[in-house]
């Protein structure tokens, strides 16, 4: 099943091989439109998953702060989603 990521009515991610993590669809960074990704200085810590790196979602002048986040490097039970994306914060995954 295709699942897409939408903000401010554009497809900003798009991929059948997301690995889905405590409810959250992580895409395959290749699936990712990078030009829609904007850079973002947060990071948050996880116990299990390790130091998220986020990115602002911006389209047509929208932008939703810190919209997508990624694992860079996670610890060892969250390896799976290294590099992959989940959005929030307005963006529809569905």
């Amino acid at each position: 099943m295709t699942i897409r990521a939408t903000f401010n009515g554009t497809v900003v991610a798009e991929s059948d091989e997301t690995v889905v993590v405590e409810g959250n669809h992580y895409f395959p960074p290749e699936a990712v439109k990078s030009e829609y990704l904007a850079p973002s200085d947060n990071h948050t810590a996880c116990s299990w998953k390790g130091l998220a790196s986020y990115k602002d979602v911006v389209v047509n002048g929208e932008r939703a702060a810190d919209g997508a986040w990624f694992y860079p490097d996670p610890k060892d039970a969250a390896k799976e989603i290294k590099d992959r994306f989940a959005f929030w914060k307005g963006v529809v995954v569905a």
